[in-house]
Parts: structure tokens; C-alpha cells; sequence
């Protein structure tokens, strides 16, 4: 087990292995606050929640590790290292940890900011800063070019070109792990979903009027799913806004360390949300749920937006909780069919939202709810972390494949799209391993209830 500096300053004896560091601790914008760092006892409790710690068994691939390596970063006695980053790099913000902790570490809050200082003052290679250049600060801040990239995408999979870059041995020749990026290569939707400022208005009495959240990556893979949140909604008495001028929830970046990237993005989100004056704002994705109900803490130095900023956090709601908080109709259409359900990190770890999914599966006439094997444990998505890290990535999807498979269940429900995504790649390549086709299919909760009102 690696052994690493602890929380007290330094004496000789608990010295890392090596010279003593020479970076001057964390400084300038969005740095650790030394109140939040320090309040790590090292206590212990988070190891058993951590993913990569259980994979790995290594204390600096735990959250206690990563922290002490961060006081010692701070304090002097170690410099960023490319082993050092790696270590918080391999770190899936899945969040576990804080679950467990008696002490109120926020160690969401630590990470992002310990990363933002990561891209301050350190070079990544040149492949990195240019991949992390174009997707987060190009693809992700124009809805309209990354649904040019979507569709450039279709073309890629749908002609011979991706036959030719797998025959010819080109992807091998490509920096990083194109292979492998070109495998786990999503399945995209025939029709994007865009908010072009619609309003869907509410069936029956009108019970409120919702903005809904489109996103970035959920509106080119499961864009059918934001059309069946918008008639789930409007069947509930509730009227869907779908603002003009939004765009991507900024969750990537700041998970990344972007944060001035991902405040420009928010920006655009509040001004066109605030601007339908909506009773609430709805995300039928719990990462970008759970990142607009942060935009109170990400603008807590921005001025003139940290109150507009605040109100959004306060707003926003997951579909699962906005449902359930307005009474949704229980279906009277049945669906004959064993389900599971799988926790997404944001929304059990962060939103703290585990029955309103399970109360509207519950409703649902016909179908067997059955409980997952090891829920806490991420499956490894974790936004570009299936990229970044695809090792990992690949053992936790497995791992939690395997979890799925042995309920028995004909599907396998989330609410969350790197977590379907996840789910959909490991359950394909576990059958593909045993020469066969996936028995258990992935949907959304909100898909399922769609399905069910559609027999009424």
C-alpha cells in the first residue's frame, strides 16, 4: 500500500520519498480553500467507498490518498508531477466518499478546484491540451457545432470510412487510444433534440410552467428520451418551455478544471431559463442536474450573476424529484417486466435522490422492481472519464455489468446518460465475449413511464 504524507505540517520522518517539492502552494483563481482540505482526518471511512481504491487497493487511489498528496502539493513538500496529476486524474468525482464521511469533507468541492489548478500551472502534452481545447471549449460551448460533429459522426459510422480507418490500421496511427475511442464510439440519435424557445403546453389543468434543460451530449444519443420526458411532463399538468439560447450545463468543464469556461456556458443557460420566469427548471440528466444546482457555488465570485446564478440552483430540479413533487399519475398501462435500477452517482451521491425513481418504477403496473448488487459503486462513466481513463473505466462498467446481469432483469433502468451509455458498452461487450447478444436492454425511468402512459 502507498504510503503518503499526512495532514500535519511535515516533520523529517514523514517526508516523501525524493526531494523536497518547490511548488509554492495553490494560488489564484478557483484554488482549494485550506478550510475545506484541512478538514480530512484521514479517518478511513471513504475507502470502502471508493471505486478505484476497491479496484486498485492503492491508499493514493482513495480519497484520503488524494488529499494528503494535495496538502503536500500545498504545503511545499511535493511539486505536480505528471504521477502526482495521475493519481487525481484516475479520481471518477463520483463522490461516494462523501456519503461516508463524518467529518462533511466536500470532496467534489476539493477535486474540481485542485484540477483548476492543475491546468493553471502545469503543461498537459500537446495531444491533451489540444483534444481538451476542442471539446471543451469549442464543442461544448456551441450547440450548433457539436451537432455538426454529431453529424459528422453519423457519416463516419453509416459510410465505409469506418470500415476503411479499422482496415487500413490508420486509428493505430492516431495519437492516444483511437482504437478503443473508436469502439466505445456512441450510437447517436436519428433526429437531434434542440430548444429552439417551444412551449409544449400542459394537458388538462396546468399545474406549473417548467423550463427543461436539453443538454449537449444527451440531445445527439437519447434525444427520443428528451421527447418522452416532454409528453411525460405535459401528461402531468405541467408546461415544457424549451428556451432558446441554451446550450451544455457546463458540468464537463468543471469536473475537468475549466471553470471559466464552464461559467460562460452557465451564463448563456441562466439568461435563457430566468427569461421564461418558469416555476421550475427540469434536467432529465443527473450529472446536468446536479451542476446547475452547484451554479450558486460556481458564481460565488461573479458579481452581478451570483444571485441570478443562485436562483437556477434553486429551481432546478431532476425529472425523477419534479414528478414526484407534483403528484405524477400513476399509469394504468402495463408493462410485463422484470426491472433493476441503477443509481447514477449525481443523482445518489450528490442530489441525494434515490426513491423517486424507484416510486415511479413502483407504479408502473406489471413491472418487477428488483435491487441492484453493489448500487453505490460508479460504473465507471463518469462524463469523459470512459475516454481519459479507459482502463478503469472499462473494469468498473464490467463490474457493474456483471452486478446487472446477475438480477435477471430484462432491463436495466437509469437517468443518466454516460451511465447509460456505460452500461449499454459493457453489457454488449460481455455478451460479445461469450459469443452472444445482451439479454438486458438499458432505458430511462422516464422512458418506461412513457411507455406505460402510451398503453393507458
Amino acid at each position: 500500500m502507498t504510503e503518503l504524507p499526512g495532514q500535519a505540517p511535515p516533520s523529517s520522518a514523514d517526508q516523501p520519498v525524493g526531494p523536497p517539492g518547490t511548488f509554492p502552494g495553490f494560488s489564484g483563481p478557483h484554488a482549494p480553500h485550506e478550510s475545506d482540505l484541512y478538514r480530512c482526518v484521514h479517518c478511513g471511512f471513504c475507502l470502502q467507498a471508493c471505486p478505484t481504491y476497491l479496484e486498485t487497493g492503492l491508499e493514493a487511489e482513495s480519497p484520503r490518498g488524494r488529499i494528503a498528496l494535495m496538502k503536500a502539493v500545498n504545503e511545499g513538500r511535493l511539486d505536480m508531477t505528471p504521477a502526482v496529476i495521475g493519481h487525481w486524474d484516475m479520481c471518477l468525482q463520483c463522490r461516494a466518499c462523501e456519503l461516508s464521511c463524518p467529518s462533511g469533507v466536500e470532496y467534489g468541492k476539493i477535486m474540481e478546484a485542485t484540477r483548476s489548478q492543475v491546468e493553471q500551472h502545469t503543461k498537459r502534452p500537446i495531444t491533451e491540451r489540444v483534444a481538451r481545447s476542442v471539446g471543451y471549449k469549442t464543442l461544448l460551448s456551441s450547440p450548433v457545432k457539436l451537432r455538426m460533429a454529431g453529424t459528422a459522426l453519423k457519416i463516419y459510422k453509416k459510410t465505409g470510412a469506418r470500415a476503411i480507418a479499422r482496415g487500413t490500421g490508420l486509428l493505430k496511427l492516431l495519437p492516444g487510444d483511437a482504437v478503443m475511442a473508436d469502439e466505445y464510439l456512441p450510437e447517436l440519435s436519428k433526429k437531434f433534440f434542440t430548444a429552439k424557445g417551444q412551449v409544449h403546453p400542459a394537458k388538462g389543468v396546468r399545474k406549473a410552467k417548467v423550463a427543461m434543460l436539453a443538454g449537449c451530449v444527451m440531445s445527439l444519443t437519447h434525444a427520443e428520451t428528451l421527447e418522452a420526458t416532454v409528453r411525460v411532463l405535459t401528461r402531468n399538468g405541467l408546461e415544457v418551455h424549451l428556451t432558446a439560447g441554451q446550450g451544455c450545463c457546463g458540468a464537463l468543464n468543471t469536473h475537468a478544471g475549466e471553470p471559466d469556461s464552464a461559467i460562460e456556458m452557465a451564463k448563456k443557460n441562466i439568461d435563457s431559463f430566468l427569461s421564461a420566469n418558469p416555476d421550475a427548471i427540469v434536467s432529465a440528466s443527473a450529472g446536468c442536474g446536479a451542476a446547475m444546482k452547484d451554479y450558486g457555488e460556481l458564481f460565488r465570485d461573479e458579481g452581478e450573476y451570483a444571485e441570478r446564478a443562485k436562483k437556477v440552483a434553486d429551481l432546478t430540479r431532476d425529472i425523477h424529484e419534479l414528478l414526484v413533487e407534483y403528484d405524477f399519475e400513476p399509469p394504468t398501462g402495463m408493462l410485463d417486466v422484470t426491472v433493476t435500477y441503477q443509481d447514477p452517482c449525481h443523482l445518489l451521491n450528490v442530489q441525494r435522490i434515490t426513491e423517486a425513481p424507484r416510486q415511479i418504477l413502483s407504479s408502473i403496473p406489471g413491472l418487477k422492481l428488483v435491487e441492484l448488487g453493489e448500487p453505490a459503486i460508479c460504473c465507471g462513466s463518469a462524463g469523459t472519464y470512459s475516454i481519459t481513463q479507459r482502463e478503469m473505466s472499462a473494469r468498473l462498467g464490467k463490474r457493474k455489468a456483471h452486478n446487472v446481469i446477475a438480477t435477471g432483469a430484462e432491463i436495466v433502468a437509469t437517468g443518466n446518460p454516460g451511465c447509460a451509455m456505460q452500461l449499454d458498452f459493457a453489457l454488449r461487450q460481455i455478451a460479445n465475449d461469450e459469443s452472444g447478444e445482451p439479454t438486458t436492454k438499458v432505458r430511462y425511468v422516464v422512458d418506461l413511464l412513457d411507455a406505460a402512459y402510451a398503453l393507458d
